[in-house]
């Protein structure tokens, strides 16, 4: 089965301990994007300016990403820039430019629309109301921020009514519940909607909340992090691509989307932006799940 997303789409400028990537691929659609088109067909729904390369369109059209949703209009694309610490944990975004991002209003392709399986990134929750609105999507899952968690809180509490799962780091689960506890601001959560939640820890790994049940995931160790910018989007790429692919939100299923999603983040920290996605194989994939597995099992 395939799975669409809708997000962005940007050009981003990358400082880190490692070096600089000036204007490279990026955006939390197009992160999701790769990652998932190496599990299943990927409908990306986005939007650049006549600005952006076409050799990074050329990039995604040669995935198994579907682009017929991609605007490409007059103005500049959405750009990022920032930049990370020796602590490659701590980052400062330095600039944002929205560009032909701030007026984004999301159109579903026919393809997009029968998508059983649909990601909405992290954009203002009265678009992913309206994403809602368009889809016919049995499995929903969500991205947010504290900027939405902090000054659109009526209009996210409405989407996470809608979705089935959600998708954010642990400190998003403390600034939309109170809770420092992980455990119990997950319950809040599952309250306002979403059966199914999974908080991301960094190099500390995920967990995942099925209803009554915990699964918890460790990182992929890694001995050098070149670029951590879109590690979540693409973990949520190799979540939704797995579940997508084997067709199943069973428990067993969703565990196994989370490691998927971990072993996908992993090669995106190995290199900036999205270049080591740009060669990962299946086989790349399956190799190091196996590795991640033999890691966990006791």
């Amino acid at each position: 089965m395939s799975v669409a997303v809708v997000g962005s789409v940007a050009l981003d400028t990358v400082e880190t301990p490692s070096g600089v990537n000036k204007d490279g691929l990026g955006g939390a659609a197009m992160f999701f994007s790769l990652a998932a088109s190496n599990f299943t067909r990927v409908h990306l729904i986005g939007v650049v300016g006549d600005d952006f390369p076409q050799e990074h369109i050329d990039l995604m059209a040669s995935k198994n990403i579907d682009l017929d949703g991609l605007e490409q209009v007059e103005g500049k694309s959405f750009r990022w820039t920032g930049k990370y610490h020796d602590d490659i944990n701590m980052r400062d975004t330095l600039d944002t430019q929205l560009g032909v991002f701030e007026t984004f209003q999301p159109k579903l392709t026919d393809a997009a629309k029968n998508a059983k399986y649909l990601f909405l990134g992290n954009i203002h929750p009265s678009l992913q109301l309206d994403v809602l609105q368009q889809a016919n999507a049995d499995f929903v899952a969500l991205d947010t921020m504290n900027l939405w968690i902090n000054e659109t809180r009526e209009d996210l509490e409405k989407v996470l009514a809608k979705i089935d799962c959600l998708i954010i780091n642990d400190e998003e689960v403390f600034d939309l519940t109170g809770e420092r506890n992980l455990v119990r601001g997950v319950k809040k959560i599952q309250e306002m909607g979403p059966s199914i939640v999974a908080p991301k820890k960094g190099e500390h790994g995920c967990l995942l909340f099925v209803e009554n049940k915990i699964f918890s995931a460790p990182a992929f160790p890694m001995a050098e992090v070149v670029d951590p910018t879109g590690a979540g989007d693409t973990f949520a790429g190799g979540f939704m691509g797995h579940i997508a692919q084997q067709n199943s939100i069973d428990y067993d299923t969703l565990k196994q989307a989370v490691i998927h999603g971990s072993v996908s983040a992993s090669y995106t920290c190995e290199d900036f932006g999205p270049e080591r996605l740009k060669t990962v194989t299946t086989e790349d994939i399956t190799a190091r799940y196996d590795a991640f597995v033999e890691l966990s099992r006791f």
